[in-house]
């Protein structure tokens, strides 16, 4: 952590299966792909820690050598405002918001009982998802329904993405040599799930996702903000299921199922591209409704000083980019054409006569949760 270089990445893929793979690539060498029987998570972290003490492939001499392991976990609920040292509580806290993270929280806590298993007695580290978004004021995270539902289940905005609009928060001040403090940000996450943040002092004070991911942007599967009554008249009408009706809005909708075509926005600009009219209309909405929460969050911040573009679409779409800027001319945002045609690099590509700084930067949300790993586990063994 010294120069916070990456030593080494890694996936497995297809748990559960006899032809699961694991890949495993370290810093400058090429990439090693292992295909054997991986029943379960904690086989699979034993042959993750196998590989990263490989004599061949491997980056550290020893499993003593890790001192520490941070987990990223979706759901903290209203408990968790900040990153937090795993212990007995934590794990049934997050248990206890599976509800509300189905489809994660329970993966994120096979992911904790794994690397115990495996390392028994390292400390590890839970950095939540929702955890930036906590210093929300209640006028931007309460929904207009009646109060009871938020005193009985904790029905309420929490917002997604955290880690990584908590990251843009402080890498765009970096980038532009200013304090946080006075700082008015709009930072825009696009990839297959997208959110939007209004960041003011460093700090969260409105969020596109709601009490799940499904609200607010359209995103790859997902509807994203779309009238209540839908989901009782499509239902009605359709005669679906619960289970199904929630199918249909996150696994079927959004630039999918406008499109007709794909979830991936690299599908959809090259059907715009070759003229394919749903596309186009999928693509519209997609970064119309990028405009409208990015003119919210501008009366929510009284004004912004930068938008911010991240994730695997916004880093990488010089031309979603572009359409979206093309119509912020009423905040007296301009972008350098020539900048903008840049993927995946950290690039300023703010006009001349732009009022609104423009940027593009990478995210990094494993930096954060090394981070906050390093500092918790060590303030611990300092007795702090």
């Amino acid at each position: 952590m010294e120069d916070e270089s990456v030593m080494a990445k890694g996936l497995v893929e297809r748990i559960g299966s006899d032809d699961a793979i694991l890949t495993h690539t370290p810093t400058g060498r090429s990439s090693v792909k292992q295909v054997s029987s991986i029943l379960d998570h904690t086989t699979a972290i034993g042959q993750v820690l196998e590989m990263l003490v490989h004599p061949e492939h491997g980056v550290i001499r020893d499993i003593s050598e890790i001192r520490a392991v941070g987990h990223r976990v979706l759901h903290g609920g209203p408990t968790f405002t900040q990153s937090v040292l795993i212990n007995s509580e934590v794990k049934d806290a997050i248990r206890d918001c599976i509800p509300l993270g189905p489809l994660h929280n329970p993966a994120n806590l096979m992911g904790i009982l794994a690397a115990e298993s495996n390392i028994p007695g390292v400390p590890q580290v839970a950095v939540f998802d929702t955890a930036f978004h906590q210093t929300m004021p209640k006028h931007a995270f309460l929904y207009p329904l009646p109060y009871v539902l938020y005193e009985r289940h904790k029905v309420r905005r929490y917002g997604f993405h955290g880690t990584s609009h908590r990251y843009i928060a402080r890498r765009a001040a970096e980038a532009l040599n200013r304090p946080s403090k006075g700082l008015r940000l709009i930072s825009c996450h696009l990839g297959n799930g997208a959110s939007v943040a209004a960041i003011k002092d460093g700090k969260c004070i409105d969020t596109s996702m709601g009490l799940t991911p499904l609200e607010g942007l359209m995103m790859g599967t997902r509807s994203g903000d779309i009238d209540p009554a839908v989901v009782f008249y499509v239902m009605k009408h359709e005669n679906l299921t619960i289970d199904e009706m929630d199918s249909l809005l996150n696994k079927h909708s959004g630039l999918l199922g406008v499109s007709g075509i794909s979830g991936d926005m690299r599908e959809i600009e090259a059907a715009v591209k070759s003229g394919d009219e749903r596309a186009k209309v999928a693509f519209d909405i997609y970064e119309y409704r990028i405009r409208k929460y990015i003119g919210a969050y501008a009366v929510a911040l009284d004004g912004v000083d930068a938008i911010v573009f991240t994730a695997g679409i916004g880093e990488n779409s010089p031309f979603l980019r572009q359409r979206v800027c093309e119509g912020l001319g009423f905040l007296g945002v301009t972008i350098d054409p020539e900048k903008n045609n840049s993927r995946g690099k950290e690039v300023n590509i703010t006009g001349e006569d732009s009022k609104v700084k423009v940027l593009v930067i990478p995210t990094n949300e494993e930096l954060v949760i090394a981070r906050d790993t390093l500092e918790i586990v060590s303030a611990a063994n300092s007795g702090n």
